[in-house]
Parts: C-alpha cells; structure tokens; sequence
C-alpha cells in the first residue's frame, strides 16, 4: 500500500484534481481572474520604470487571448494527470509517462508562463496586488516533486504493455 508507485499514483490523483478545480474557478470565476491577467499584462501595478513598460500589453483581445490559452493548458493538464492516475490504477505502462508529462505542463505553465514571463518580464513582482509568484511557485514545487518521484528508477518491474 505505501510502495513508491502508490505514491506518485496518489501525488498524480492530488495534481489532477487540483489543476481540475483551478480550472474550475478560472472558468466560474472567470472575470475576477481574467483581471488578473489583464493586470499583470499591462504593468499598471508595477513600479512603472520606463525602461521596462515598453513591456506592457494592454490590448483586452490579447489579455483575453492569454487567458483562454491559460485555461486550455490547464485543463490540458488536468486531463493528462486524471489519465494518468487512471493508469496508475489500471497498473497499465504508460502510467509513469503521463505523470511526468502532467507534471512537466504544470511547470511550463507556472514556472515558465507565471513566473518567467509574467513575474520577470511583466513585472509582476513588483505588485502587491497582482503578484502570484508565491501561488506559482507552490506549483512548481509539487510538479518538481511528482517529476522527481517518478523518475526514481522503480524497484518493481513494469506491467506488460497491453
């Protein structure tokens, strides 16, 4: 029951159920955070060096656009987790595959989308009202963790492929 298969199954259940319900208030709560975006894009939070505003998006189609594409690579996330765990379940051998693929999308969305280009190219860092570095990062973190469990070399040998 606490194999190490079990416990990237369960980290990869937790992962995708949490990307769900991120994808659920983005879509349900879709005004508060589509602010968020727009925010950020546009820099009017930062320090407003001008050095750096030439940076700033402020167009509402663009700031729309990033959001929705937001949203599809998260469910895009979520779904590959859920089969993931799904997988995991079935004991089948793509399970290990799809985690890391999971997990490698959350971090190129929170690591690259949220804190590279929105928290160091749109400045981001500089808002203490529009700054979700912290929020990314936790993102980052668990995906790492998931990456990193489930590129241990396994002490059990794999299912047949079916």
């Amino acid at each position: 029951m606490g194999s190490a298969d079990t416990v990237v199954a369960a980290l990869t259940a937790i992962t995708a159920l949490y990307m769900a319900l991120v994808v659920l208030g983005n879509t349900t709560d879709y005004g508060t955070n589509e602010a968020f975006v727009q925010h950020v894009l546009a820099m009017d939070t930062t320090f407003k060096s001008p050095e750096v505003m030439w940076r700033a998006v402020t167009s509402p189609t663009l700031a729309t656009t990033a959001y929705v594409l937001i949203i599809v690579w998260e469910a895009a996330t979520a779904l590959v987790l859920g089969a993931a765990f799904v997988a995991w379940v079935r004991g089948a051998a793509a399970a290990r595959d799809l985690s890391s693929l999971g997990w490698l999308m959350q971090v190129v969305l929170f690591a690259g989308g949220f804190i590279t280009i929105g928290g160091e190219w749109f400045q981001m860092w500089q808002s203490d009202t529009w700054n979700g570095n912290s929020a990314a990062l936790q993102n980052v973190l668990i995906a790492s963790v998931g990456l990193i469990l489930v590129h241990l070399p396994s002490r059990t040998p794999p299912p047949p492929a079916s």
